[in-house]
């Protein structure tokens, strides 16, 4: 009996370490918490993490991309409304309001169903979960991928191809992925992918593999939306535009010009990004002149 006794305490102390080197079970999602929410893995094991407070900006905030505008919201006023819609990819100049677009339409859209997961280049192996984990769901979700970009042999680029347009079972109907990125293609290129172009006898020229494999991924979101750099009057409406959100009058607004443009020259940038930067700033300042 005593060796009875010892062999079952020694078996609930190895029990009991494997219980540790376990990973924790992942929490059970509580959709009413949020609207937002991120991708998140703990020990290994994935699971959504509500985001209680996201970004308030919306579509009247984002000055001089009228056009980017109307393509994003028509499509995801499609999805929303269970129509046809695409993946989209939003590439182009920094700061230009890639990122806070999409966080518009959520807020625009929140009331009608829609949710964002936010998922990280290193996590994009578990698109697969994710699906999974919302397809049963009534909302409508977006899964977001910000500043996206790959490195030559990254397996997260596979990934993320499968997911778009490659898997053998069919694209869950309440899912869509937007990205954002600094580059069109996603990948770095080199003026050596140039040399793999094939040229026919008739003067045709025919891409090779290493291009062919570059594209592949940015041809598989259905609508591409492209972002370009500011002009210098373009840059100030956005100033304007900021600082009367942060309280100026019209007079404060024109003698803050000579300073956004001299913050502008300092960074290099007349981007929209910078322009708020700036209107912060300035709005700071006088507050406390």
């Amino acid at each position: 009996m005593e060796k009875l006794e010892l062999l079952l305490t020694r078996a609930e102390a190895v029990l009991g370490r494997l219980e540790a080197m376990l990973p924790p079970a992942a929490p059970d999602v509580d959709w009413g918490a949020a609207i937002a929410f991120r991708w998140r893995k703990r020990q290994g094991r994935g699971f959504l993490q509500p985001v209680p407070t996201i970004s308030s900006i919306s579509f009247a905030d984002l000055q001089n991309i009228d056009r980017q505008k109307d393509l994003i919201e028509q499509n995801t006023r499609q999805f929303v409304r269970k129509q046809p819609a695409n993946n989209v990819l939003l590439t182009g100049a920094r700061g230009t309001g890639k990122s806070s677009l999409i966080k518009a339409c959520l807020n625009a859209y929140a009331k009608d169903g829609l949710r964002l997961i936010e998922v990280d280049k290193d996590d994009l192996h578990d698109l697969g979960d994710i699906v999974d984990l919302i397809s049963t769901r009534p909302e409508r979700f977006i899964v977001f991928c910000d500043d996206l970009s790959f490195e030559e042999g990254e397996s997260g680029y596979k990934a993320l191809k499968v997911a778009l347009d490659g898997s053998v079972a069919a694209q869950s109907d309440n899912v869509l992925i937007y990205a954002t990125s600094n580059r069109r293609h996603l990948l770095p290129e080199y003026m050596s992918d140039n040399e793999t172009y094939k040229h026919t006898a008739d003067g045709e020229i025919h891409p090779g593999e290493v291009v062919e494999e570059k594209i592949s991924l940015s041809e598989r979101f259905g609508l591409w939306v492209s972002f370009y750099p500011f002009k210098q009057d373009d840059y100030l409406a956005i100033v304007a535009h900021w600082l009367r959100h942060f309280g100026c009058d019209d007079a404060g607004v024109e003698a803050a010009r000579g300073d956004a443009l001299v913050w502008a020259l300092e960074r290099g940038s007349r981007s929209g990004r910078v322009a708020w930067q700036f209107a912060r700033d300035w709005s700071g300042r006088r507050a406390q002149a």
